[in-house]
């Protein structure tokens, strides 16, 4: 046993040395409880342990930190050669622009996202954002990373170009567009299942995003192209060298109280079940159209004691039964018994499949704006038709 653990241990520490590339694809690990929550900006840091194996490994991967931003020292931009287009949100890390370069591009990209951070934010947060973000490349449900400048503040993060800013605005532009479509609760279904998507492969890569909220989902193409962002409270478990942490030492956390499961606040307790629970408020909101989570509540602390009683946001008018389900089964508690968000998708996936059975099939376009949208649709459309057609037999 003793040869099998130092092996282990070896090729951890291997692993690490050649920058953790390995960690990029870790297979996800069963749920177990995190103590841990969405950092602090005033956290600090923890002494590493005395005479404890893993203090070599978390040497390395230090060294390799401080080697990986040391090779970021000279970027491709700064500041002064940003072009500030329109403000699309202020958050309370960072502020969000559409952008260009004053000269040429950013990576072939003419227009972008550019998140500039606020005075005081430190620089180990904004580089564990940069992590995160550079793990979960190449989906089209989470928000890109282009590029970043870190060297000196304010940290600067370019990301891919969104047509309509934040979903939650959105929603509340055009609710009058939105409120009279009679197919408005296939559009909200439709974009419900791509937020699910990212959040899966979130949890595939082992990271809890802790600020799941309509107002962090981004809006390029409506229902098809909506993307998850803002990662500055997220956690990367396989960054950590254990899955449980002490308890935050400064009571003056900064999290979304609103959107925070009643077992962080009794048990200072946050796991992926916590991001489920998030997404079940994220389903509210968009059928309220951007409505704040339990409006009636003014103060943080009326807001703690309602969740921790057992309140619920109140069902919202006009929500489809399945979306209803699925909103209070994200809801459930002990969070134990709240779907995965795999669980999510294929539940979703069936509602959009049985909306596809009952196209409008005079005039299909009318549910979709351009070509590849239609070419969407018509698979779903066929998905469908070849399950009914396994049945059958």
């Amino acid at each position: 046993m003793l040869a099998v653990t130092m092996n282990r241990s070896l090729v951890r520490t291997i692993r690490e040395l050649r920058g953790s590339r390995s960690l990029l694809n870790a297979v996800p690990r069963p749920e177990a409880p995190i103590t841990s929550v969405p950092r602090l900006e005033d956290e600090e840091a923890e002494e590493p342990p005395a005479q404890n194996p893993l203090q070599q490994s978390s040497r390395v991967r230090c060294s390799s930190r401080r080697l990986w931003r040391g090779l970021q020292q000279d970027p491709g931009f700064t500041k002064s050669d940003l072009n500030l287009l329109q403000l699309i949100k202020a958050g309370k890390e960072g502020v969000f622009y559409q952008a260009r370069m004053t000269r040429g591009t950013c990576k072939g990209h003419n227009t972008f996202t550019c998140k500039i951070s606020k005075e005081g934010i430190r620089l180990k947060y904004v580089d564990a954002e940069v992590s995160v973000m550079r793990k979960l490349t190449h989906h089209k449900n989470i928000l890109q990373l282009l590029d970043w400048n870190t060297t000196a503040e304010p940290f600067i993060l370019i990301m891919e170009y969104v047509s309509y800013g934040t979903l939650r605005t959105f929603l509340q532009t055009n609710r009058g567009p939105l409120g009279a479509d009679p197919e408005l609760q296939s559009l909200l279904t439709i974009a419900s299942y791509h937020i699910a998507l990212a959040m899966q492969h979130l949890r595939s890569k082992m990271i809890m995003h802790c600020d799941l909220a309509l107002r962090n989902i981004m809006v390029n193409k409506f229902p098809w192209e909506v993307k998850v962002a803002e990662f500055g409270l997220a956690r990367d478990l396989t960054s950590m060298t254990s899955r449980r942490s002490s308890r935050w030492r400064n009571p003056r956390q900064r999290v979304p109280l609103r959107w925070y499961p009643p077992e962080y606040f009794k048990n200072n307790y946050y796991s992926f079940k916590g991001d489920v629970w998030a997404f079940g408020i994220v389903l509210w909101e968009m059928q309220t159209f951007g409505t704040l989570p339990y409006p009636n509540l003014e103060t943080s602390e009326e807001v703690v004691y309602h969740v921790c009683m057992g309140h619920k946001n109140t069902n919202p008018e006009g929500c489809r039964p399945e979306i209803l389900h699925i909103m209070r089964d994200c809801w459930q508690e002990p969070y134990t018994l709240r779907p995965s968000f795999t669980d999510i998708v294929s539940m979703l996936e069936s509602v959009i499949e049985n909306d596809a059975d009952y196209v409008d099939v005079d005039s299909p376009q009318s549910l979709v704006k351009d070509e590849g949208e239609y070419h969407e649709a018509k698979c779903l459309r066929a998905a469908s038709v070849s399950l009914e057609d396994k049945d059958s037999v």
